[in-house]
């Protein structure tokens, strides 16, 4: 089974250090990389070549992606991400505490894999990434360039 990479967008500290901890012990994913901003997941996804060759750098196999980030906003990284030809096809799921219909109908809209709302609740918040990292790690079929 080849590993697989993921790339979290999250700003909140706490929640990326517990984020990121669970993905690593379950071992499905060869690298958690994080970004801490919109504007820091599009440089790592779609940087002009200012720092090497991009055509050359993996790509992430899964986003999990906020929506409420600084610089620039989660729905706006996905319009972004969608529109580029190298991470069109890059599977995103929306993992946000926002259950506003608007948020969730627009993730949709702009072609998210999946909504997942998450919960202040620490239990249900690792239950949600363990289920995350199960289904896109073990049971999804990705496309491998």
């Amino acid at each position: 089974m080849k590993k697989i990479s993921i790339l979290l967008v999250e700003d909140n500290p706490h929640e990326e250090v517990l984020a990121t901890r669970i993905l690593e012990q379950q071992g499905i994913f060869s690298e958690v990389v994080v970004a801490h901003d919109g504007a820091e997941a599009l440089d790592n996804l779609l940087r002009n070549g200012d720092q090497g060759d991009k055509d050359q750098v993996e790509m992430p196999s899964l986003i999990l992606l906020d929506l409420n980030l600084p610089k620039i906003h989660g729905l706006e990284v996905l319009r972004r991400v969608r529109a580029h030809p190298r991470t069109k096809l890059i599977p995103v799921v929306i993992f946000s505490s926002s259950d506003e219909n608007r948020d969730i109908a627009k993730a949709y809209e702009l072609g998210a894999n999946s909504y997942i709302q998450k919960s202040i609740d620490f239990d249900e918040f690792s239950e949600s990434i363990k289920r995350v990292s199960e289904y896109w790690g073990l049971l999804n079929t990705f496309i491998h360039a």
